[in-house]
């Protein structure tokens, strides 16, 4: 939308449920740095009425409440969706069942490790100077409003205080989701898991949401490793 002024932004916005509305969603719910950002861009270039990250992150009270249905409320503003809290445990589950026939696309990274990199050195670079971020940092990070991070830290991973970026925990935490994702969707036809980096994985995409493929490969956004998407 360059060159859109903020009035025109905000009417913009609000014409995302009306040309959302009736459509099929769809969610992608691969972990934060898993390529999310990327898709995110494809579907707005592709003119996609995306949800508005900041809002729906300052979701996070009703998802650590396990109160969904303001989060399931929220999705009526737009056609796609990703990052918090669609990228966090247990949220699809409950898309799924409030908009049946939705698509869901889980974006991975290689393998754990590769995901765990690409996470801490975004995070280090945002909210450690150049550190892994102790639990003093994420308190004190002003992402989305002081304390946020801290919040998110502790909903999501559960580490020890002294070790918020615990590399065991973590990469189970990364498997442990995919694995549930995949099981949850097993022998259904509307989860795609895609791993951006692939050669054909932009002619995955377009026919899975079905739409002609118009080039080869995905922009890399938020480039933070040299595997980087996020």
């Amino acid at each position: 939308m360059k060159g859109f002024g903020i009035r025109s932004f905000l009417k913009y916005r609000m014409l995302f449920p009306l040309k959302a509305a009736g459509k099929q969603k769809i969610f992608c719910i691969g972990r934060n740095k898993t390529g999310t950002t990327s898709l995110a861009a494809e579907f707005k270039e592709l003119g996609y009425p995306v949800g508005h990250q900041r809002t729906a992150e300052k979701l996070i009270d009703y998802y650590i409440a396990k109160d969904f249905q303001p989060i399931i409320n929220y999705c009526r503003s737009a056609q796609v969706f990703q990052d918090v809290p669609f990228s966090w445990p247990e949220t699809y589950r409950y898309l799924d069942t409030a908009y049946p026939g939705s698509l869901f696309i889980l974006s991975v990274r290689d393998n754990a490790e590769q995901w765990y990199r690409s996470l801490t050195k975004f995070h280090s670079k945002l909210f450690g100077k150049g550190n892994i971020p102790t639990a003093q940092q994420l308190r004190a990070a002003q992402y989305v409003y002081q304390g946020f991070m801290w919040k998110a830290n502790r909903a999501i991973f559960n580490t020890p205080e002294d070790d918020p970026y615990n590399k065991e925990m973590l990469f189970e935490h990364y498997d442990t989701y995919n694995r549930e994702v995949v099981d949850y969707f097993k022998d259904r036809n509307n989860l795609l898991v895609l791993n951006l980096q692939d050669r054909n994985a932009y002619g995955k995409f377009c026919e899975f949401i079905g739409i002609p493929q118009k080039k080869e490969n995905f922009p890399w956004k938020n480039k933070t490793s040299e595997h980087p998407v996020k």
